[in-house]
């Protein structure tokens, strides 16, 4: 009971930092809808334009039902189906921005069929493990937060290091994707235009625009 409580008190001073990102995402997602309308909605849908509204609604179905866990009361009957459910569209989230990336890198070798058919095989063999992680039959323990709060789970530490590992499986395909595609910048610029002093742009420049310098960090 005494942890319950603890967890519910670091809840407590963690929820503005959950409510602010939230917040800021469906503020954007309401701020950049009719522009989403004229470009996306309107026009012929291709796979990239459909990944992308999968990403984008998916994301925000994700936190919006997440807040449900955190500030509305959740009744215990309720509670496993609950977490169970966040889990599936958590999964399915970081599932369909593996397929942008897919995409995105199969685009860049040139419609390689070759690096498609190699991206195929990892992004299915590491989602099939991470889902076997993550929905495999582990001992789980989901109670009520005190005082009107939602579910709080508690895992042993096998469940931990099974559900770590899944996650750890998604972000080695992660830094595969970066690899390929710092490996494609260095042959399309050429080693002797990525100095300062014989290019324009160098090759921190085309990381930036690309995206690579912030999935360095995350990564």
């Amino acid at each position: 009971m005494e942890d319950i409580i603890q967890a519910h008190q670091i809840f407590m001073f963690y929820y503005p930092a959950i409510l602010v990102p939230t917040t800021i995402l469906i503020y954007d997602h309401m701020a950049t809808l009719t522009e989403e309308i004229s470009c996306i909605w309107c026009r012929p849908k291709m796979l990239s334009a459909v990944l992308f509204l999968l990403n984008r609604y998916v994301a925000l179905l994700g936190n919006v039902y997440g807040l449900i866990g955190y500030f509305l009361p959740v009744s215990l009957e309720v509670c496993p189906t609950y977490t169970l459910s966040r889990q599936v569209l958590i999964f399915s989230q970081t599932v369909i921005v593996c397929l942008i990336l897919t995409l995105r890198t199969y685009a860049l070798y040139g419609r390689s069929k070759r690096m498609l058919a190699f991206l195929v095989i990892c992004i299915l063999a590491f989602t099939g493990g991470a889902a076997t992680e993550t929905f495999g039959l582990y001992p789980i323990t989901v109670t009520n937060l005190p005082k009107g709060g939602g579910c709080y789970q508690t895992y042993t530490a096998e469940a931990t290091i099974r559900l770590g590992v899944a996650w750890v499986t998604l972000s080695v395909y992660e830094l595969l994707i970066f690899v390929l595609t710092v490996i494609k910048i260095f042959k399309i610029r050429g080693l002797l235009r990525l100095s300062l002093t014989r290019s324009r742009r160098n090759i921190i420049d085309v990381m930036f625009q690309d995206g690579k310098c912030f999935a360095t960090s995350v990564l």
